[in-house]
C-alpha cells in the first residue's frame, strides 16, 4: 500500500499562516454586561427633542378614546413615536387611556412599572407616570405623580421601577397614564452602582453605590389590575437612601432581653 506523499515544508507554513491569521481576526465573545457602551449622542435629549417635534392630538381629557379596558394583570405598553400625544396645560406628553372596570370591589390597586430606557445604567432614563381617574363626564376625580421604586428580580421582567395607584372613587370611570412636567424633570433613586450595572444582566450587579436615573418622556411601562408578584416588588422596593444606624452592637442592645445586654458589651 502507498502512503501518501509528504506535504511539502512551503505548503504547510503557508496554511499555518493562513489560520493563525484566520483565528487572529475572529471576533472574541464579550458577556453584554461587560462590553463597553455602545450608545452615541444623547438619547435622553433626542427623545425630548422627538416629543416636542410630535403633533398632539389631544388637549382635554374629553378627546382620548377609552376603548381599551384596564388589563386584568400587568400588560406591558410601549410609549414612543408611535404613541399618540396629548398637550395638557402646555405639556407634551405620551400617554395611554383605559376604561376602568366597574365589577373590581372598591378600593383596588393599579400596579405599574417602568423599564430602563437604555442597556448602560449612566446613560439610561425611566418613564414616571402621572395618574389621572376620571369620572362618566371625564371630570378629573383624582390625579397623582406615581413615586417609582427600584426593586431587583431575578429576570428583567422581574425588575424595574414600580409603583401603584389606588382607585377608591365610586365615581371612576376612566384612566389616563401620561408624565407631568415635575415627572419628566424628576429623577428615581437606583441603589446600584451604574458602572457595575447591565440593563440586559439585571442579575450582575454590585451592592456598593448608589445613583439616580433621570425621567424621560418615553420607554416601556407595565400597567394593569395588582396581581402577587407585582405586590412583592411594590412593597419591598427601595425608595431611597436607608437612614444611617447607629452600628449593630448598638441595635442589639435595644433589641435583646436585658440580661443579654451584659454578654454583648
Amino acid at each position: 500500500m502507498r502512503l501518501p506523499a509528504p506535504i511539502p515544508a512551503s505548503l504547510a507554513a503557508t496554511a499555518l499562516c493562513l489560520l493563525l491569521a484566520a483565528c487572529h481576526s475572529a471576533k472574541v465573545f464579550v458577556p453584554p454586561n461587560l462590553r463597553p457602551p455602545t450608545d452615541t449622542g444623547d438619547a435622553l435629549a433626542q427623545a425630548r427633542q422627538r416629543l416636542q417635534n410630535a403633533t398632539p392630538c389631544c388637549t382635554s381629557f374629553a378627546d382620548f378614546s377609552y376603548r381599551q379596558l384596564l388589563p386584568w394583570r400587568p400588560k406591558e405598553f410601549e410609549l414612543g413615536a408611535n404613541s399618540p400625544v396629548a398637550n395638557l396645560n402646555g405639556v407634551r406628553s405620551y400617554f395611554l387611556a383605559f376604561k376602568l372596570p366597574t365589577d373590581v370591589p372598591l378600593p383596588y390597586r393599579i400596579a405599574m412599572k417602568s423599564e430602563l430606557k437604555g442597556r448602560w445604567l449612566h446613560s439610561s432614563y425611566l418613564f414616571a407616570p402621572t395618574t389621572v381617574v376620571l369620572d362618566d363626564a371625564f371630570q378629573p376625580v383624582d390625579s397623582k405623580d406615581v413615586p417609582l421604586c427600584e426593586y431587583m428580580g431575578w429576570s428583567k421582567t422581574t425588575t424595574g421601577a414600580f409603583g401603584s395607584a389606588t382607585i377608591d372613587s365610586p365615581k371612576a370611570r376612566y384612566l389616563v397614564i401620561y408624565s407631568s412636567a415635575d415627572q419628566q424633570s424628576g429623577a428615581t433613586y437606583w441603589e446600584q452602582s451604574p458602572a457595575a450595572f447591565s440593563a440586559e444582566s439585571p442579575v450582575n450587579m454590585t451592592s456598593k453605590g448608589s445613583f439616580k436615573i433621570p425621567h424621560g418622556p418615553d420607554g416601556t411601562v407595565w400597567i394593569g389590575l395588582m396581581n402577587d408578584t407585582y405586590k412583592t416588588a411594590v412593597d419591598e422596593a427601595i425608595c431611597g437612601e436607608p437612614p444611617k444606624g447607629d452600628g449593630l452592637l448598638k441595635t442589639l442592645s435595644t433589641a435583646l432581653p436585658t440580661h443579654w445586654i451584659g454578654d454583648i458589651n
